[in-house]
């Protein structure tokens, strides 16, 4: 069930989230510094049970609020660390973050839904696709970003994914409640 890349030099289970909705708590207004970034209950154990159980977990996050001048770089970048920080007292690890800090006018190619962010993931681990990663998010631009690449849609209910339900989701997507939820399907476990 996991994809495994056997060209590196050690096989890797990799798994790609999005942030906001997924880890932590989402706002329409912005999630705009550390003391707003609150993770999803559970979301940072099940990151922690995906690294002892040998995943590399890679985060993919549009973060328009740079571009918008919600936050700044350094903002963005004390939200991701206290994240890494977290995720390690959980007994987990963040292996890579990748960020789309423009706007939806800027005309880049990072921007979900377009696969900037996962091609970037891919380069990083010396892959030239995704096939068979699952994708986690809570809207239709972070499943369908994942699938250029060949990745496996994962919807969790947390953020937006109630509201993305009621729109059609990209074929062979997997619904469940939360975070903790996928994992718990990944390793074939239950809470």
């Amino acid at each position: 069930m996991s994809p495994i890349f056997p060209h590196l030099a050690k096989p890797m289970k990799l798994i790609v989230l999005d942030r906001d909705g997924v880890i932590n708590e989402d706002s329409d207004n912005y999630v705009k510094s550390p003391d707003e970034w609150v993770p999803i209950p559970g979301s940072l154990e099940a990151i922690a049970r995906l690294c002892k159980a040998g995943w590399t977990v890679a985060v993919a996050t549009n973060q328009s609020g740079v571009a918008r001048g919600k936050f700044d770089l350094s903002t963005l970048g004390d939200m991701h660390l206290k994240m890494q920080q977290l995720a390690m007292e959980a007994g987990g690890r963040i292996d890579l973050i990748v960020h789309c800090p423009h706007g939806p006018d800027d005309g880049c190619d990072c921007r979900k839904p377009l696969p900037g962010l996962f091609r970037r993931i891919a380069e990083h681990y010396g892959l030239t696709d995704l096939v068979g990663v699952p994708v986690v998010g809570d809207s239709h631009r972070d499943l369908h970003a994942g699938l250029v690449l060949g990745g496996t849609p994962y919807l969790v209910r947390t953020g937006k994914g109630l509201r993305t339900l009621q729109g059609p989701l990209p074929p062979g997507t997997q619904v469940f409640d939360d975070l903790a939820a996928v994992v718990d399907h990944l390793l074939g476990t239950s809470r």
